[in-house]
């Protein structure tokens, strides 16, 4: 079973064509191949098929179905970009549950290649305040393809562990939600937390980056051009009148072969 390992600021990802994978239980080979120690390690499976065109579907590290993920596109445009030698400028379109992203290639340097990607408008802008153990949190909810809750102050790995892993599960999200902690240093650049839905704490997210400057952007006064710092790096998302703009780069890590039967693995 050949595997293609690739990251977009350490966000992670390990690239499987759909023929491959086997039907009956794909969350157990997610599982398998992501796990940190007894894996290949990643965030996430993408099963994909066709080339430009492509489909992609996603499961999590713990075998959990995303409808996108913004890194995530980007490391399988990166593969496809690499299949067909693609110049620069070319575009690749991705079908996804959230839509097809149509991703321009802006440039290539070696096995890093860096991509602008469409991400669409975002919908079901809003604000709320959950009760999360008692404790009351003012968040921003949205989905960007995928739901997100987006926490606006302060951004340490303290308060991520305390209210983020509660958030990602909180009964006001019945299918779960990803997290970003998010603060707007000035009115172009937005620092970062993450923790995802079925993965945790990343060093990235292409959504994430986008739910936190659209936050920002409504919320917290920055301008519709900003560059979104996480641990990984910084990604720039443009809200435009037709939608969202993800930039950021993506790099090809490795092929490699996967040897064990789902039956041997613990």
């Amino acid at each position: 079973m050949k595997l293609i390992k690739a990251h977009a600021f350490g966000n992670d990802f390990l690239l499987l064509e759909h023929g491959l994978a086997p039907a009956d239980n794909r969350p157990a080979l997610a599982r398998a191949l992501c796990n940190r120690h007894r894996g290949l390690g990643a965030d996430g499976l993408i099963l994909y098929s066709g080339t430009n065109p492509a489909r992609m579907d996603l499961l999590n590290a713990d075998g959990s179905y995303s409808e996108i993920s913004g890194n995530g596109v980007r490391c399988l445009a990166a593969w496809l970009v690499d299949l067909g030698s693609m110049p620069r400028g070319s575009h690749v379109v991705i079908d996804t549950d959230a839509g097809a992203k149509r991703l321009e290639l802006l440039d290539r340097r070696g096995t890093r290649m860096t991509l602008r990607a469409e991400m669409g408008q975002p919908e079901e802008i809003t604000t709320a305040t959950l009760d999360v153990d008692g404790e009351m949190v003012k968040v921003v909810t949205l989905r960007v393809g995928n739901p997100q809750c987006v926490v606006l102050g302060d951004v340490t790995q303290e308060r991520l562990h305390s209210v983020a892993p509660r958030l990602a599960v909180h009964r006001h999200f019945p299918h779960g939600t990803n997290v970003e902690l998010a603060a707007l240093d000035d009115a172009g650049h937005v620092r970062i937390l993450i923790w995802e839905r079925g993965v945790g704490p990343t060093e990235a997210s292409g959504t994430g980056a986008c739910a936190a400057a659209v936050a920002a952007m409504s919320y917290g006064g920055a301008g519709r051009d900003v560059s979104v710092a996480a641990p990984g790096g910084v990604q720039r998302v443009e809200w435009r009148e037709d939608g969202l703009y993800l930039t950021g780069w993506a790099e090809l890590i490795a092929e490699c072969q996967w040897r064990v039967s789902l039956d041997d693995t613990p």
